[in-house]
């Protein structure tokens, strides 16, 4: 823990002090990346640098509402061959074709949706085709 600042140092003087013994002690020497070049130093300027950077550290990304839904459709019908029956292939295509109807009545700013629902019984029967045809589970 660092000390108060004693009354009469200007406060320049008195950080410089205090990173002056820091370095002495060797605390810098064991900060991660201690020794390698900062990243991106070769990168043009970009003012939005850090959101960028905490965004990927955090692995979140954001994308404009219609290709966010295209996504998740793509997700969903990948998911479906890992459903374990037909019930949960339902549920999964139901909740998402609430979604595309929904951006169909009220379209979202961006790029154009290009999508359309699902056909449940299809997705369904080509569900059941790559199972075996057996399963049934409702």
């Amino acid at each position: 823990m660092t000390e108060r600042k004693p009354t009469g140092v200007s406060f320049e003087s008195w950080v410089d002090k205090q990173i002056r013994d820091s370095e002495q002690r060797g605390d810098f020497s064991r900060l991660p990346g201690f020794g390698k070049p900062l990243p991106g130093l070769d990168r043009p300027y970009d003012e939005t640098w850090w959101i960028k950077s905490k965004m990927q550290r955090e692995g979140l990304s954001v994308l404009p509402p219609a290709l966010a839904l295209r996504k998740k459709a793509e997700d969903v019908r990948e998911a479906v061959s890992q459903a374990r029956s037909e019930g949960e292939v339902r549920r999964m295509l139901a909740e998402v074709n609430e979604e595309i109807e929904a951006a169909i009545r009220r379209p979202p700013p961006g790029p154009l949706l290009n999508l359309r629902p699902f056909d449940i019984d299809a997705v369904v029967q080509e569900w059941r085709a790559g199972r075996g045809g057996t399963a049934r589970d409702t």
